[in-house]
């Protein structure tokens, strides 16, 4: 499989192994965000072709299920194998659809492939248990089985890793899916399909469908036959989707927006502080649900802090994503950067001071430069929302206990981070933070091998680690007298 395979039209408009509803008369064109150029195009699939691959999921799901555990998991394996194999390649279709920068694409291959190879461990499924049996002649078995079809919708920052952290669970655990990729990045997700192809996944069992995101959204969540849906993106559409799926009491997961709070304690290692929020911040050009909003800086270390990290900021470069020098890539889309601009615009009316960046780069409808805003406050749209970009709010504190208040107000709790060399503050701050996930002395904490996900309006349900295949299976119990 090779760049000009993948990026044809007609070979684009795969949809699933067995091509079900590919023959579309409408197509939805897919272009370069740092070049504004077309590199491809997929299906604009009606309801009726988006039913009949729920039909086929369900057709392949009563064969898939019955696939033992170790031969599941040996596909699964060599899905990982070809993910590996094909990483430069598929690094590049990254970068052409989604910008990032070619060495951030290599790292998402890796990591994206990274859960394909943690679930491919059948000892990661609970098989039950058989309890005391209450009398000689009776038994009492607890057994797990597959939920059945499940659905995903992911999102165009992380267009292979959000994939496969949804898909490779399901798929071990015996279930089939349906993956609708953002229509901005769908290039990544066929390209990851025909792998898992070529991997041995049978007919049915892993479909690719694009096309209008509400309408798809909706079949998805009406759908009887759709037992478990996945949803990667804004707090909004989350809300959305839950609300019509009761209609189906469907399980669900969703991973909504973020507020990531980065607090720099007086005890900190400056230096290492550093370091860690220009990982944390500046990747994937800051359009990550994860990445630090705002920042929190002791008084005692402010200075130090805001000098180095200021200057580490001045320093990255941006540009397109396919130079190996790059940095930082191209925002999505011009709505993506006007935001930034209104964000920034409103912190500077309230008072913030730029101390770097603050405007487009060379005119551009796609790149900001890395913008550090001082005088932050909560007060400000930039502290109080996801910004989604390459915009980092410094606010100073003094008080641990108004700061963690303040914090509790905030809706969101996906994650946060914090530095700091004193255990007994470290254990308190850990236990105080309302979120899913926090990087102590550390920028990044993403791992196939460990729980994902957040509290409070940033959604429900874990992906990865053990906690993820648990979201795809039920409970059985069974009560047996011989």
């Amino acid at each position: 499989m090779n760049n000009e395979q993948v990026l044809q039209p007609d070979n684009v408009e795969l949809i699933k192994n067995s091509r079900v509803g590919t023959s579309t008369k409408s197509s939805i064109a897919v272009d370069d965000p740092a070049t504004g150029h077309v590199i491809g195009h997929v299906p604009d699939l009606t309801p009726r072709q988006i039913l009949r691959a729920i039909e086929s999921a369900e057709t392949a799901f009563y064969k898939w299920r019955d696939v033992p555990l170790r031969e599941r998991c040996e596909k699964l394996f060599r899905w990982y194998q070809l993910m590996h194999e094909k990483e430069e390649e598929l690094a590049g279709i990254l970068t052409s659809e989604q910008g990032k920068p070619l060495s951030e694409s290599r790292g998402e291959i890796r990591y994206a492939a990274s859960y394909i190879q943690w679930y491919a461990q059948p000892s990661l499924q609970d098989q039950g248990s058989v309890l005391p049996y209450s009398s000689i002649d009776e038994s009492m078995i607890v057994i797990t089985e597959p939920v059945g079809v499940c659905a995903a919708i992911t999102p165009w920052n992380f267009p292979a890793a959000m994939i496969t952290r949804k898909v490779a669970p399901a798929l071990a655990a015996g279930c089939t899916m349906l993956v609708k990729p953002a229509l901005e990045t769908p290039l990544t997700a066929i390209a990851i399909a025909e792998l898992a192809i070529q991997a041995g996944i049978p007919e049915g069992v892993l479909s690719i469908v694009t096309g209008d995101g509400e309408a798809i959204g909706k079949i998805f969540s009406e759908s009887a036959v759709v037992r478990k849906l996945s949803f990667t993106g804004s707090t909004r559409v989350g809300r959305l989707l839950m609300a019509s799926s009761a209609s189906t009491i469907k399980r669900l997961s969703l991973e909504l927006g973020g507020n990531a709070p980065f607090i720099v304690c007086e005890t900190a290692d400056v230096e290492r502080a550093v370091q860690g929020a220009i990982q944390s911040k500046f990747r994937n050009a800051g359009q990550t649900c994860v990445c630090a909003n705002a920042f929190y800086i002791h008084t005692k270390v402010y200075d130090e802090f805001t000098e180095k990290f200021i200057a580490c900021v001045n320093q990255l470069m941006l540009g397109n994503g396919k130079n190996e020098s790059v940095d930082i890539g191209p925002l999505i889309n011009e709505n993506a950067l006007e935001k930034v601009e209104q964000i920034v615009a409103d912190a500077v009316k309230k008072g913030a001071v730029i101390a770097c960046g603050g405007e487009r780069w060379v005119n551009s409808e796609r790149w900001y430069y890395p913008t550090v805003l001082l005088n932050a406050d909560s007060s400000m749209r930039c502290v109080n929302e996801e910004i989604f970009g390459p915009v980092a709010p410094i606010v100073r504190y003094n008080d641990e206990t108004a700061l963690l208040e303040e914090l509790r107000q905030q809706q969101t709790g996906l994650a946060a981070y914090f530095y700091s060399q004193n255990l007994g503050q470290v254990n308190r701050l850990s236990r105080a933070l309302e979120v899913g996930m926090i990087g102590v002395n550390s920028g990044v904490i993403s791992d196939a091998a460990v729980p994902f996900g957040g509290v409070k309006s940033s959604g429900i349900g874990r992906e990865g680690g053990r906690h993820g295949i648990e979201e795809y299976l039920e409970t059985k119990y069974i009560k047996l007298s011989y």
